[in-house]
C-alpha cells in the first residue's frame, strides 16, 4: 500500500511506502512496479543511483537531462535525510520556475517522485547521507544539464546553509535558469 501525496508542483510526488516493523526492525517495498502502476505512477525505471555524502550542508544539483533522455526519479534516502528539491523547467508552464520541496529520511522512508521536465537537487542535513534513487532513462554526459541552486528568480528556501565550498565544480559554474532553453515545453 501507497501514501500519496501531492506536493505544489503538477507530477511531483511524496510517495510513502508501507512499513511492517517487529522487534527486529521493518520491512517495505520501497518500490513495486504493480503499486506505483496503481496509484498512478506508472514508470519504467532503468537505472538505480546511489550517493554517499559526508558533509551535512552538501548541496547536489539542480541537475537534470535534456531529451530523448530526460529522466524521471525516484528518491529515498537509506541512511541520515535531506531537503530534496524539484523545480518545473518545462517553457511556458503556468508554475515555470516554482520549486516545491520536501525532508526525505531513512527514518520515514518517504520518497519522492520527480517527473522529466524538473530540474532536482537535494541538500544535506546530517552527516555521511545516502541517497538512492531510480531514473526512467540512463545517464548521458550530452544531454546532462544544471541550474544554480540560489538562482533568485526561483527563490528555493533551504532549511539550513548551503556550503558552498563543498559544491561540486560542475555546480558551482552552473547558469541561472533563465540564461538557456531547458529543452522541455509544457503540453
Amino acid at each position: 500500500m501507497l501514501e500519496v501525496r501531492a506536493l505544489d508542483l503538477d507530477g511531483v510526488l511524496e510517495i510513502t511506502t508501507r512499513r511492517i516493523t517487529d522487534d527486529r526492525g521493518f520491512f517495505t517495498e520501497s518500490w513495486s512496479e504493480r503499486a506505483f502502476d496503481e496509484a498512478g505512477v506508472p514508470y519504467l525505471f532503468v537505472q538505480d543511483n546511489h550517493s554517499l555524502t559526508h558533509a551535512v550542508g552538501t548541496l547536489r544539483g539542480l541537475h537534470y537531462q535534456t531529451p530523448p533522455f530526460a529522466q524521471a526519479k525516484l528518491v529515498r534516502v537509506t541512511r541520515g535525510s535531506v531537503f530534496d528539491v524539484a523545480v518545473d523547467i518545462r517553457v511556458g508552464s503556468p508554475t515555470f520556475g516554482r520549486w516545491a520541496g520536501v525532508t526525505l529520511s531513512a527514518d520515514t522512508g518517504n520518497q519522492i517522485f520527480v517527473p522529466s521536465g524538473f530540474a532536482h537537487a537535494f541538500l544535506t542535513l546530517e552527516p555521511d547521507v545516502e541517497v538512492q534513487y531510480k531514473v526512467s532513462a540512463p545517464y548521458s554526459a550530452a544531454h546532462e544539464r544544471a541550474i544554480r541552486f540560489d538562482d533568485p528568480a526561483i527563490g528555493i528556501d533551504w532549511p539550513i546553509a548551503v556550503v558552498v565550498e563543498a559544491l561540486s565544480a560542475k555546480d558551482r559554474a552552473t547558469p541561472m535558469l533563465d540564461c538557456y532553453d531547458t529543452g522541455f515545453t509544457f503540453p
